[in-house]
């Protein structure tokens, strides 16, 4: 229903509108480019809209400035790292005074009891470890299952993303596991490292471990990467049955799934895993993340964990934990992040998610705006039910301008996908603006 002629015009009018009024972002990237690989300090800020990055120059609450003075509805915040919204006042005091009692010692701290104690409370896993990213809680995580499993796979879900980890950067061509379109250089042939099964497909999950070579299965338990697909009625309950009668150890993920409440989805859905991964937004916004297990999976790690060789044990990192990150946790997870806090931002997404549908319907245009708790994503098809039908329905033509029309009218989306984050930062005022600019490029677009 879409005229590519006409889109491709309009994203032309809209690529000259951003170069004409982001000058000194443009003047930014061209100096980067001289001493930045592809000219960013991380490849995937690439991936933004426009000739070039915008380059940020302060963020508070749930806005964002451009080093060209330009205010921005925030609707990324940082792909989850700022769920909280940006620059918290509790944790850039708490920052500050532990920083001046000392930034990393290779002890805990104080602070490291409390996170403890109140990462198991919200989300009903007993104990509990530390990383510095949410790739390395899985990447730890998986080494975990092998060892007490001795079994040699993972699985994952078709179109899953889990971090940078080697093992999950795969997915199903027909029956056989692939490397990710996009993996650069894997280190071995993730068909030896990997099973991969189709979200929603129960059948498919039962056959492949029964083979009894899988150690654990990681997942989200609602896909978010690939955008967003729920789980259909009983399937999760159906993949604790499967998980645990295969003797496979089943890990959620819930570094973006945590939008569906305090204990993310596992708490919200009373789910029962074995082990728990969290990541980016539980230290308002400093690197850190931490993953959680049972008492019996603790209780069957506790003597390597106490092992003379475990700092060789792939499991750790020397800045891992500092108490600047732990006192960042402390500070997010008691301010933040709270019952009170969803109670807020849920219904924003819930206002946000009816604008998009309301649009949808009033143009006939056979899309779809999809909702997990705080987070929202309109689709440019009927609701996938997988992930590799949600990548089949993936539109670069048209995302690329639907986001570059938003940007240049001061709403900032997530730049992999058409994603809306909502934050108790927001205002009803700042959803109905996206509501107002993403009618206007719909109606753009079909006249």
């Amino acid at each position: 229903m879409i005229d590519r002629a006409r889109l491709s015009e309009l994203r032309a009018t809209e690529e000259q509108r951003f170069v004409e009024t982001h000058p000194r972002s443009g003047e930014l990237s061209a100096r980067a480019g001289e001493s930045l690989l592809a000219g960013v300090p991380m490849p995937w800020m690439t991936r933004w809209p426009g000739a070039f990055p915008l380059f940020c120059e302060s963020a508070e609450g749930a806005r964002l400035v451009d080093v060209d003075g330009h205010e921005y509805v925030d609707l990324c915040l940082g792909d989850t790292g700022a769920m909280t919204g940006h620059a918290l006042p509790q944790v850039r005091e708490a920052l500050l005074q532990q920083a001046g009692r000392g930034i990393t010692t290779m002890l805990p701290s104080p602070d490291a009891v409390w996170v403890g104690e109140e990462l198991a409370r919200r989300f009903g896993l007993p104990r509990w470890q530390l990383a510095l990213s949410a790739t390395d809680a899985n990447r730890f995580v998986l080494r975990f299952a092998r060892h007490l499993t001795g079994r040699p796979r993972i699985a994952v879900m078709d179109w899953c993303y889990h971090g940078t980890v080697d093992e999950t950067l795969a997915v199903l061509d027909g029956d056989r596991v692939v490397p990710r379109p996009g993996a650069l250089g894997p280190q071995v042939d993730v068909a030896a490292t990997t099973a991969v099964v189709p979200f929603n497909d129960l059948e498919a999950l039962d056959r492949r471990l029964s083979e009894g070579d899988v150690a654990c299965l990681l997942m989200e338990p609602a896909l978010t990467n690939i955008g967003i697909v729920l789980p259909d009625e009983g399937y999760l309950a159906g993949v604790r049955e499967i998980t645990r009668r295969h003797d496979v150890l089943l890990v959620n993920d819930e570094t973006h799934t945590l939008c569906a409440g305090p204990g993310g989805a596992t708490r919200a859905w009373d789910l029962e895993p074995d082990l728990l991964v969290v990541g980016k937004p539980i230290a308002g916004g400093i690197a850190a993340a931490a993953y959680g297990m049972t008492q019996e999976v603790a209780d069957r790690l506790s003597g390597p964990m106490l092992g003379h060789e475990i700092d060789v044990a792939g499991v750790g990192g020397t800045l891992t934990a500092n108490a600047l990150a732990v006192a960042a946790i402390r500070a997010t997870l008691s301010t933040c992040l709270r019952e009170e806090d969803f109670d807020r931002a849920v219904p924003l997404a819930e206002r946000f998610t009816a604008g998009v549908d309301e649009v949808i319907a009033r143009h006939g245009l056979p899309w779809h705006v999809q909702r997990l708790g705080c987070r929202a994503e309109y689709w440019f098809c009927p609701p996938p039910r997988d992930g590799a039908a949600a990548a089949a329905a993936v539109d670069e033509e048209l995302e690329g301008f639907l986001h570059l029309w938003s940007l240049n009218r001061g709403v900032l989306l997530t730049p992999f996908h058409n994603m809306a984050l909502l934050s108790p930062r927001h205002t009803e005022a700042d959803v109905d603006r996206h509501t107002e600019v993403f009618g206007e490029a719909v109606a753009a677009l079909v006249g």
